[in-house]
């Protein structure tokens, strides 16, 4: 389309001078500074709600909210962590017509809500996923295999994004592409084809094949057990449009490196030793490669995308900013086109409302993770399993909002609810969930728990026989804010700790799920978490390491 097209239909409005629009917070190099006081971010420039051109010395119109509002970063993926990095004269209903939105699970099981703190404030679970969509033209240009242009696109960067009850920290969590888990039955929104959960274990990119990141969204809750409440998925022209909108992020590499092998497979990343600042394509190869980083597999990638984004941040929120606003505009339409958002973001509102979120978060309390894991055997001995004990040391971690900076955590456990009734009045249901992936259900263990509920007073206690789903983790859900005190009461009366006790409109009294964990008989042992750090094995990198280099696998240097 032409550039006169009505705003929405693909193509960015037009845009008038600086002249005509006036100085506005700093999208200049040269422009005036902001007012101390005034409330408004210095990099992040706004523009009229309803479409209008605002000239040199004319009165804003619409509340402080509203102005705030058309403030957007071109680095679409670091808004999430930084907020307001840069930005230009975006139209409101031009940047929501080109948001992509998506329903945020695809999978049956319905996710509980979180638990509030002692101050009533609840943790925020973003998924980002990096789509390896080549379905346009702008993709297809960055490379790839020719085969897979038009192919369903693979879920091949998945980082959860946790920021705490207090906002006080962030954690991330990267899962492998190569990981290898079950994925459950997913149902496509658009076709209504119904994808049933995997017979055995299949590799987590795949995912997004399956229905859309809907199904990558139920495929991480399944596995972890942390509520995710947004999405975000992006595509390899918005990565390129990110590292050039901030001007380049700053890398380190401990050697020279070129990452091509002998049979032309690399990401043809080239770089001399030390710290370069990559951008464009360069900073897309950077996040693709796996030849040439550690020891030639996705772990050392991971690990690279994590130096990366915490590169990327710190020059953010060091007070980068964009000079060319004519690029500006283009490369912030660039970003949108190449992001996908769940439905419960729908605005561009709410989407710089998370960033406003996100940003509370210092710096140096940001730290990167991978999953702990192992590798596969057999035909699966390239590919990586989590790590039994440590992978859900570090996801109970995140459910229980421990910070994983490892320092002293302020956060006050919640006072318990009072039940509502005597415990030989508080129905339960018990459901044998104790199956696994190789293993089928213990059997007689609802049965067992019943007699211990009965045992100390929970004489309303029966079994759901028909309900088998499988379950990694013991736990009670509860349906309205009237039942939690009685729930409350069962968990504490079987040692289930109070982070297990859920609220979900999945059920319809409470209900007690007997899972993986608890498979033999005797008293309930949680998992414990002797220290409020992750282990050695997720690799924790802090947002505020400027020192982090990679290290070159040996061939691969020049």
């Amino acid at each position: 389309m032409g550039r006169n097209s009505t705003p929405g239909e693909g193509t960015r409005p037009r845009v008038h001078d600086a002249g005509q629009l006036g100085w506005d917070d700093g999208l200049y190099e040269d422009a005036p500074p902001k007012k101390q006081g005034s409330g408004t971010d210095a990099r992040t420039p706004a523009a009229r709600e309803d479409g209008g051109h605002r000239r040199g010395g004319a009165k804003r119109r619409g509340g402080k909210s509203k102005r705030r509002v058309l403030r957007w970063s071109a680095a679409v993926l670091a808004l999430l962590i930084v907020g307001g990095a840069g930005a230009g004269y975006l139209y409101y209903e031009h940047l929501n017509a080109n948001l992509k939105k998506e329903d945020l699970t695809l999978g049956d099981q319905k996710m509980a809500d979180h638990k509030t703190n002692s101050a009533g404030q609840t943790p925020l679970n973003i998924l980002l996923i990096g789509s390896d969509a080549r379905d346009n033209p702008e993709n297809q240009k960055l490379g790839g295999a020719k085969e897979t242009f038009g192919a369903p696109p693979l879920a091949d960067v998945q980082m959860l994004v946790h920021l705490s009850a207090d906002r006080s920290n962030m954690s991330v969590i990267s899962m492998p592409r190569d990981t290898l888990l079950k994925i459950p039955k997913c149902t496509d929104p658009k076709t209504k084809h119904v994808y049933p959960a995997t017979a055995g274990l299949a590799m987590t990119n795949k995912t997004l094949e399956r229905g859309g990141p809907g199904c990558t969204v139920a495929a991480w809750y399944e596995l972890t057990g942390i509520t995710i409440d947004h999405f975000m998925m992006i595509d390899f022209a918005g990565v390129v449009s990110m590292a050039d909108a901030i001007g380049g992020v700053p890398v380190c590499v401990k050697a020279n490196v070129h990452s091509r092998n002998s049979k032309g497979q690399g990401s043809g990343l080239k770089l001399k030793k030390g710290t370069t600042k990559i951008k464009g394509e360069q900073a897309l190869q950077w996040l693709r490669t796996r030849y040439g980083f550690e020891d030639g597999t996705d772990l050392g990638r991971t690990h690279a995308q994590h130096m990366y984004m915490n590169s990327m941040v710190r020059e953010l929120r060091k007070g980068t900013k964009l000079s060319d606003p004519g690029k500006l505009m283009d490369l912030a339409d660039s970003a949108v086109n190449a992001l996908t958002v769940d439905k419960g973001i729908e605005t561009v509102k709410k989407l710089y409302d998370l960033a406003e979120e996100l940003k509370k978060a210092p710096t140096e309390r940001i730290t990167m993770t991978t999953m702990p894991n192992v590798y596969g055997t057999g035909v699966n001995k390239e590919r990586v399993l989590p790590k039994p004990g440590e992978a859900d040391q570090l996801f109970q971690m995140v459910r229980d909002d421990i910070p994983l900076d490892g320092k002293a955590s302020k956060r006050k456990a919640p006072a318990a609810k009072k039940p509502t009734a005597p415990v030989g009045e508080i129905p339960v249901t018990v459901r044998n969930g104790t199956g696994t992936d190789t293993q089928a259900p213990a059997k007689g263990r609802a049965s067992a728990v019943r007699e211990l509920l009965v045992g100390k007073g929970f004489t309303e206690a029966v079994i759901d026989s028909q309900n088998v789903a499988p379950a990694a983790r013991t736990g009670i859900l509860f349906p309205s804010a009237d039942m939690e005190g009685n729930a409350q009461a069962v968990a504490k009366a079987l040692g289930i700790p109070p982070t297990a006790v859920k609220r979900s409109t999945d059920v319809t009294g409470i209900t007690l799920t007997v899972g993986a964990d608890w498979r033999e008989a005797g008293d309930y042992a949680p998992p414990a978490v002797t220290e409020e750090k992750p282990p050695e094995s997720a690799r924790a990198l802090k947002g505020d390491e400027d020192g982090a280099c990679m290290d070159i696998q040996p061939g691969f240097s020049w």
